[in-house]
C-alpha cells in the first residue's frame, strides 16, 4: 500500500497516457477531485444530515457526475467525454446493475425459516457454508441467497451488526476468489487465458483466512450472545424439535440461469461467431468506440428473464415474509452511476502510472492491487495489474494474452483484488448492498468511516499474515 500512496504522492499535476492510435493526452489530478467528493459525501452526509441525504441522493449524485463531466470536456472535448462516459455506462454501469438487480429479485423469491437461532456456532456454520458458496454463484449471488436468513435468525438479538460486517467480509468478498464465477476480476482474467480452474489454487490462503477470521468471529460472537442473554433476549424456543424449511426453492433454477448468463458472458467473446474479420467482438455501435456486445446483450437478457420468472412463478407471500422492498436496489443502482462515472479519470491516471510504478514483487502487487481496489472498481483495478505483470518479460508461468504471468504474481492480483475489496463498502457491489438490506432489516450497520475500522481491526492484520506466509 505503501508503494502505491507515495507514487501517487509523487505524481506532478498531470500525468501523459497515450491512447491506442491517438496523440498523448493529459490526465490531470484535479479531474479525480469529483470522485473523492462523491466518497465523502456517501461516508459523512448519513452521519450529518441523515434525512435530507436519503431524500436527496440523486441530486448529490448529479452535482458530482457534473462536476466530472463539465471539466472532462474543457480538457478532452465533448466527443471524447460522451465516449468515456458511454463506455463506463453502457459496458460496466449496464451489466453491473442488471446482474444486482436479477440476483436481488431472486434471491427475495427465496425464503428460509424455522427455529434455528442465531448462536455463535450456527453464524459461524453460515458464514462458512456463504463464504465457500460464493466461489459456486458468485459474491453477489452468495450474499443475497444468505443475507436475509442470517438477519432473521439473529432477529432476536440485540448486539448483531457484526455478524454482517463479517458477512461482508467473508461472503460478500472472499469467498469468490476460487473460480472467475465467484469475482469479475477474475471472470476478466479467466477471458484473457488465465484457466478457468486455476483460481482453485487460491483454496490454501482462503481457508487460512477462514480459519483465522472465523476463531475471531467465534469469540467475538460468543461474548456478544452473553451479553444479550444476560439481559434476557432469548430465542424462540416453545416448540419442540427443530423445525427448518425453505420456500421458494424453485427460485434455485433461475439463480442457476443467472450464474450461467455470466459464464456465457466470459465464453462468448472467445468464440468466432461472436467476432469480426479483426477479431472484435461483435455488437451494436453505439457512439464512437463503444459497442454493446452481443455476448454482454444476451447476459442481461438471460438475467431479465430469469428476473421476470421468478417474480411470476413465486407467491407474494415469500416476497412478504422476506420484508422485501426495492430500497436497496435503487440506493445501490443511484450511487454506483456516480461511482462509475466520477472515478474514470482516477482509472485513467492509474492505467498510465501502472506499468511506471516499479511493481514487480508478488507483496508489493498484492497491496497495490488491493489498496485500489478497496476504493476502485476492482475489474479493471486488477487489469491493470494483470497487464502491469504481462510486460515483465517473465518467460515462465501462466500464458495469457497479456503475457505470460508468473503464478505468485497472479495469486497476489488475484487476492489483493478479491480479498481487499473488503476494506470500504464500495470496495465490491455486494457490500453496499448487505449494509442497505441489513439498514432496512433493524441492524444498526456501521458508518463508512465505522466499517473501515473494522475492516483496519480485523482485515488488514489478516492481510498482513498473508503478505508473510504467501507473498514474500
Amino acid at each position: 500500500m505503501s508503494v502505491v500512496l507515495a507514487a501517487v504522492l509523487a505524481l506532478p499535476a498531470n500525468v501523459w497516457a497515450a491512447g491506442s492510435g491517438e496523440a498523448a493526452a493529459q490526465v490531470p489530478v484535479w479531474l479525480c477531485i469529483p470522485f473523492a467528493g462523491l466518497l465523502l459525501c456517501i461516508a459523512v452526509m448519513p452521519l450529518v444530515k441523515g434525512e435530507w441525504w436519503e431524500a436527496h441522493q440523486p441530486l448529490v449524485v448529479g452535482f458530482w457526475i457534473a462536476a466530472m463531466v463539465l471539466p472532462f470536456i474543457a480538457v478532452y472535448g465533448a466527443g471524447k467525454t460522451v465516449e468515456t462516459v458511454l463506455e463506463c455506462t453502457v459496458n460496466d454501469y449496464l451489466t453491473f446493475i442488471i446482474l444486482l438487480f436479477g440476483l436481488f429479485c431472486v434471491s427475495g423469491n427465496i425464503t428460509m425459516e424455522g427455529d434455528f437461532a442465531g448462536s455463535p456456532r450456527i453464524n459461524v456454520g453460515l458464514l462458512a457454508l456463504g463464504t465457500l458458496l460464493s466461489s459456486c454463484i458468485g459474491t453477489t449471488g452468495a450474499s443475497m441467497l444468505m443475507v436475509r436468513p442470517v438477519i432473521k435468525m439473529n432477529s432476536w438479538r440485540k448486539r448483531k451488526s457484526h455478524i454482517m460486517v463479517f458477512f461482508i467480509f467473508m461472503v460478500s468478498n472472499m469467498g469468490g476468489c476460487l473460480t472467475p464465477i465467484g469475482d469479475p476480476p477474475l471472470l476478466m482474467g479467466f477471458m484473457r487465458g488465465v484457466p478457468f480452474f486455476w483460481s482453485l489454487h487460491l483454496l490454501p490462503m482462503l481457508l487460512f483466512n477462514m480459519a483465522i477470521l472465523l476463531f475471531a468471529f467465534y469469540h467475538l460472537d460468543k461474548w456478544a450472545y452473553r451479553r444479550d442473554i444476560a439481559e434476557g433476549r432469548k430465542p424462540d424456543i416453545s416448540k419442540p424439535g427443530t423445525e427448518f424449511r425453505i420456500d421458494g426453492l424453485h427460485n434455485i433454477v433461475f439463480l442457476l440461469m443467472i450464474v450461467g448468463a455470466v459464464i456465457l458472458s466470459g465464453v462468448l467473446p472467445g468464440m468466432p461467431a461472436f467476432q469480426d474479420g479483426a477479431g472484435n467482438v461483435k455488437g451494436i455501435h453505439i457512439f464512437g468506440e463503444v459497442t454493446l456486445s452481443f455476448p454482454a446483450l444476451i447476459e442481461i437478457a438471460v438475467i431479465l428473464l430469469a428476473a421476470w420468472l421468478s417474480f411470476r412463478t413465486t407467491k407474494q407471500e415469500i416476497r412478504r415474509r422476506n420484508h422485501f422492498t426495492w430500497g436497496a436496489i435503487k440506493e445501490v443502482a443511484v450511487l454506483f452511476i456516480g461511482i462509475f462515472i466520477t472515478m474514470q479519470p482516477a482509472l485513467m491516471l492509474l492505467k498510465s502510472v501502472g506499468p511506471e510504478l516499479g511493481l514487480t514483487q508478488p507483496s508489493q502487487l498484492f497491496w497495490a492491487t488491493g489498496a485500489l481496489s478497496s476504493f476502485l472498481d476492482n475489474t479493471p483495478t486488477y487489469l491493470v495489474f494483470l497487464t502491469t505483470a504481462g510486460t515483465l518479460g517473465i518467460t515462465s508461468g501462466i500464458a495469457t494474452s497479456l503475457g505470460t504471468v508468473p503464478a505468485k504474481l497472479l495469486s497476489a492480483i488475484s487476492c489483493g483484488a478479491v480479498f481487499m475489496g473488503a476494506n470500504t463498502y464500495i470496495g465490491n457491489a455486494p457490500n453496499f448492498m448487505v449494509k442497505s438490506i441489513s439498514d432496512e432489516n433493524g441492524v444498526n450497520m456501521p458508518s463508512f468511516f465505522g466499517y473501515m475500522l473494522w475492516s483496519l481491526a480485523f482485515l488488514v492484520p489478516v492481510f498482513i499474515i498473508d503478505t508473510f506466509v504467501f507473498f514474500l
